[in-house]
Formats: C-alpha cells, sequence, structure tokens
C-alpha cells in the first residue's frame, strides 16, 4: 500500500465517542490487511506543569516523533482524534505529520454526552468529570462554528463499529459491503 497522501482525524467534542471510534477504525483496517497508525492525541499532551500553554507545542512534538517511527516500518494510514477547532489548531497537527488533515466531526446530543461522560469517570475523578461536564457545551459550539470538517457524524444512537465504517467509506478504505 502505498503511504496515503493525508490523515484522517476523528474531531469533536468530549464524550462523542472519538477514542472509541478509533478503536474500530484498527479493528477494521486490520480486517480489510490496510497498514494504519492510531493515535489519540490526548496521550501526547498529558504532562504537568504544561511546558507552553496546554501544551500544544509538545504535543506536537511527541506526534512527530511517533509518526516519524511509525512511518519507519512502511507506508501506513494515519488515524488520530481529538479536538482541532482552529485552523491554526489543524495546520500545527498537519506540520507535525507533515501531511493534510482532513477532519470528521463526531457529534451528539447533550444527553448522550453527559451520560457518556459519567460512565467514564470513577467517583475518585469527581474533578474530571465536573470540568469535562461543564465544558462540553462550548467545545461543541465551537467545533460547530468552526466547521473544519469534511464529515459530520452524529454518533448519538450508533455504535462505534458503525461510526468507524461511515468513516472509513468516506475516504474509499472501506468497501461499501464491509
Amino acid at each position: 500500500m502505498p503511504q496515503s497522501g493525508y490523515a484522517i482525524f476523528l474531531n469533536g467534542g468530549y464524550g462523542v465517542g472519538k477514542s472509541s471510534t478509533l478503536e474500530h477504525v484498527g479493528d477494521l483496517l486490520a480486517n480489510a490487511g490496510r497498514p494504519f497508525s492510531l493515535m489519540d492525541v490526548d496521550w501526547f499532551h498529558r504532562s504537568w506543569p504544561p511546558a507552553d500553554p496546554d501544551n500544544a507545542l509538545i504535543e506536537a512534538h511527541n506526534i512527530a516523533a511517533v509518526w516519524t517511527c511509525y512511518r519507519s516500518a512502511g507506508p501506513r494510514q494515519l488515524v488520530m482524534c481529538g479536538v482541532i477547532s482552529t485552523p491554526d489548531a489543524r495546520e500545527r497537527y498537519a506540520a507535525a505529520v507533515e501531511l493534510p488533515v482532513r477532519m470528521v466531526r463526531l457529534t451528539a446530543d447533550a444527553e448522550v454526552t453527559r451520560k457518556r461522560l459519567r460512565g467514564r469517570y470513577s467517583a475518585s475523578q469527581r474533578t474530571a468529570l465536573e470540568w469535562h461536564l461543564e465544558r462540553c457545551d462550548e467545545i461543541a459550539a465551537r467545533l460547530e462554528a468552526a466547521d473544519l470538517d469534511e464529515l459530520i457524524i452524529d454518533t448519538s444512537r450508533l455504535g462505534s463499529h458503525e461510526v468507524a465504517g461511515r468513516t472509513l467509506r468516506h475516504f474509499g478504505l472501506l468497501d461499501s459491503s464491509e
């Protein structure tokens, strides 16, 4: 398989199913025999204290380093997930992976999002849950206003496997029968 000419980015607010969908994307690509690499970008900036606002530059350096390692194993489709709400942020990711970034925004009803978030955190993580609940509507509105995505999928009533399939079919990476 030749190196793809773009990275797929699963974009969306908290609790819409980005990480779960990313896992299913990997399963579907593996089953189709298509080389891939997955990156949940949240894990590339998780350090404290921040080296820069939101650890954005650290995140970009980490992504670039890991993508260099992945590419050394041979051509593959890069699929990432996270939150991109500005053209500058999209360009930062594109520069880090040296590929255009094509974005798919995942959305969900506010009630569904809150239910998913509540299911994600244990009682000892109450502060993290409250932080995400306080910001989820604002992030969703910001992503909608930015309108950076070429495809939007409402995940409210879909399983992650179906969302992954729709995403990959959009990019021609799965047959319509898969």
